[in-house]
């Protein structure tokens, strides 16, 4: 009777045995990186189809757009910029900043330059040159991206990350970085809402300066 016991536990452990699927494991972390999230791959593949054309449409010159702000935040937002529906969040506006340099911090991983767009010599708003920009204002200023399309606040993070390392490899990472001061500059890019007082600081997307 025992024998016969063993007997059929065997067979019955065969039988499940053979129903099962064997997963190597280089196999198994091959499907793990597939599926890894990739921030950095996500923007660069929305950032010319969709990126530059929505930031394109939405921006307007940035005078226009203090002016609308000054006028009323809500509408100004709703006209040329975006802020999340849950929460809180401030509106980020999108503009286009055109002048001249009056000012430039290039020492440190954060650099800046301050713009005069109204030619009165004095600085109207602060542009990011890198290699480091402050903030998430590209990813804040998209009407077509949405924290629920993520699984978590990490992943979220690092997808406006991402937005800034793009910039900073295709755009920033060419510009001069010495002797700017008096020198034009066109750019194209979103601010959150600044405090009273304070300068609109303006990620960009694209820049170019001249002589």
């Amino acid at each position: 009777m025992r024998f016969k016991a063993a007997a059929a536990i065997v067979f019955t452990c065969a039988l499940a045995l053979a129903g099962c699927k064997f997963v190597k494991t280089a196999d198994k972390e091959k499907e793990d990186q597939a599926g890894a999230f990739d921030p950095d791959a996500l923007v660069a593949g929305m950032w010319d189809g969709k990126v530059l054309p929505y930031l394109e449409k939405r921006a307007a010159p940035l005078t226009e757009v203090l002016a609308a702000t000054a006028a009323d935040p809500d509408e100004a937002g709703r006209k040329h910029g975006y802020k999340a529906r849950q929460g809180n969040a401030p509106w980020t506006f999108i503009a286009k900043v055109g002048g001249t340099i009056v000012a430039e911090e290039t020492k440190s991983r954060a650099g800046y330059v301050d713009v005069d767009v109204d030619g009165d010599a004095k600085a109207d708003a602060r542009v990011w040159i890198g290699p480091a920009i402050r903030g998430t204002a590209l990813r804040d200023s998209l009407d077509f991206v949405d924290f629920n399309a993520f699984r978590n606040q990490i992943e979220w993070a690092q997808f406006g990350k991402a937005f800034n390392t793009h910039v900073n490899r295709t755009v920033l990472e060419k510009l001069p970085r010495e002797n700017l001061t008096g020198r034009t500059i066109e750019a194209l890019g979103a601010y959150p809402l600044p405090a009273k007082g304070q300068l609109p600081q303006l990620a960009p997307a694209t820049v170019t300066i001249g002589g």
